[in-house]
């Protein structure tokens, strides 16, 4: 019995053996093969660094994307592993920048929306100083829902990279990536996803040329209604507001919308950025038009963390003409301390007809003074719309500041765009003179107390070496927005405070 149950162990212990022999022979047989195919890459790899350069000259990018991803080797190390100092020969030594963390980011994108059939744009932002120090590159790729892995892949044949900002950001400016295939991308709509491969071309160290890739725009099966690139919009006008922030006043945004919802009319919608200003108060301002289809707020509060130009004001007015594109006949940019004006004799819709074989028009400005009223009001103020009690435009800030334009776009000729105007549209653009122009209320829209801190009966008086004149043009709208408001939404307002 005992001598039966020692051998039944031996021949577990030969079999336990026999296996552990094999895995660590079929261990090795793997580990060879996989050594001997990274000296194969690595050779490759070296050799192509002493090819003609023309013989890579047919795109670099594509190259390194290719290269970098079939090759499983280590990436180099990262600079604060480098040695600190290097003499390359006597009387000369190469000082290495040692970094830890992160310091910018390669890219923050924000949206990726189609263009057409075969076009995209994606929107985001990119660390200034690579752009200032290396010529930083983008593909496209579009990878099919139905994809294999023997599959041809799908690159974009021409991208632009466009900075609508002039690279006027701090730590971050605005990039818009432009992609273009060769033929229409998911044209049979089964879905797929679009790439965008970030090169950073060594960021001014050669050494370091990586790539990030970033899933962009995601497409479910059957999620694409390709009619709207070819069909009539479905709004006449669309606006796209800039960041709005800090503590605004409920009131001031109560007259904006009454008068631009009545000025653009039914087939109308309007578009806010929130970061940070859109408080409580506001939101009970904003939320009667909202009901009623009028608005859309985006909370975009997060961006804070990016230094940007102006709360990444030139980020979300991209944002909002490549999401809004084939959604309307036109497209306007203004702030909400800025209110179009059409003359007497005419109307927003005579205007823009005769408008219509331009892509772009800008708009003159017409600066307010934000405390100087009528004496007339004395008694009346607090009853009065910001708009109907001031009533003194600058005319030496007019003057000096002709070129500080507010614009307007038929967006579907439009790549991107800035604050004041757009130098990146397919078509003609004009300069309006007497057809339609804005008034200026700078910095009352954050003002929460009453703002007429000056009363005068003058047409015209000095303060501060500036002259103002009385311009009471905008005063006669007001009974017929308040009218508006009434008929559209009631009496919801009437208590809103400054």
């Amino acid at each position: 019995m005992m001598w039966t149950t020692g051998k039944k162990k031996d021949s577990r212990g030969d079999i336990n053996g026999r296996a552990r022999q094999g895995f660590l022979c079929n261990c090795s047989t793997n580990l060879k093969l996989l050594l001997t195919a990274l000296l194969v890459i690595c050779i490759l790899v070296n050799l192509l660094q002493y090819l003609h350069p023309r013989i890579l000259n047919f795109y670099p990018d594509y190259l390194h994307y290719c290269i970098s991803h079939a090759s499983s080797s280590p990436p180099p190390p990262p600079p604060s592993m480098l040695p600190a100092e290097i003499v390359v020969e006597p009387g000369i030594i190469r000082r290495a920048f040692r970094t830890y963390g992160w310091a910018a980011y390669n890219y923050i994108i924000i949206g990726a929306y189609r263009g057409g059939p075969s076009t995209f744009a994606v929107v985001g932002l990119s660390s200034k100083t690579l752009h200032l120090h290396s010529n930083a590159s983008y593909i496209c790729q579009w990878l099919p829902s139905n994809s294999t892995s023997s599959s041809t892949p799908i690159f974009s044949q021409d991208q632009a990279k466009i900075f609508p900002d002039w690279k006027l950001g701090l730590i971050y400016s605005v990039v818009v990536v432009n992609c273009t295939f060769s033929h229409p991308v998911n044209a049979d709509n089964s879905g797929g996803k679009l790439l965008l491969h970030a090169f950073t071309s060594g960021g001014g160290d050669l050494n370091l040329n990586l790539t990030d890739t970033i899933e962009a725009l995601e497409e479910l099966p059957g999620g694409v209604d390709f009619s709207v690139f070819t069909s009539e919009p479905k709004y006449e006008y669309f606006y796209c507001g800039s960041p709005l922030f800090g503590n605004l006043s409920p009131q001031r945004v109560r007259e904006w919308i009454a008068y631009h919802v009545r000025l653009f009319g039914t087939k109308s919608h309007f578009v806010l950025y929130d970061a940070g200003g859109v408080h409580p108060e506001v939101l009970e301002v904003l939320r009667p038009w909202m009901e009623l289809g009028y608005f859309t707020i985006h909370n975009i509060r997060g961006e804070e963390r990016f230094a940007g130009h102006y709360h990444n004001q030139f980020l979300v007015l991209n944002d909002c003409l490549h999401r809004y594109k084939f959604a309307t006949q036109w497209m306007f940019f203004f702030d909400v301390d800025e209110f179009i004006y059409v003359p007497p004799n005419s109307t927003l819709k005579s205007v823009l007809h005769s408008l219509l074989r331009y892509t772009q028009f800008t708009m003159e400005q017409l600066p307010m003074s934000d405390q100087i009223c009528s004496s007339n009001d004395l008694n009346a103020t607090y009853r009065k719309w910001g708009f109907e009690k001031l009533v003194y435009r600058d005319v030496k800030r007019q003057l000096r500041r002709t070129r500080d334009r507010k614009y307007a776009v038929q967006p579907r000729g439009v790549r991107a765009n800035g604050i004041h105007l757009s130098e990146h549209v397919n078509g003609k653009s004009t300069d309006l003179e007497d057809q339609l122009k804005y008034f200026h209320y700078h910095g009352t829209v954050a003002e929460r107390q009453e703002p007429c801190r000056i009363l005068t009966n003058s047409t015209e008086l000095t303060v501060k070496s500036n002259l103002y004149v009385l311009d009471d043009r905008m005063v006669k709208a007001g009974d017929a927005v308040k009218r508006f408001e009434r008929k559209t939404i009631g009496d919801r307002l009437l208590k809103t405070q400054q």
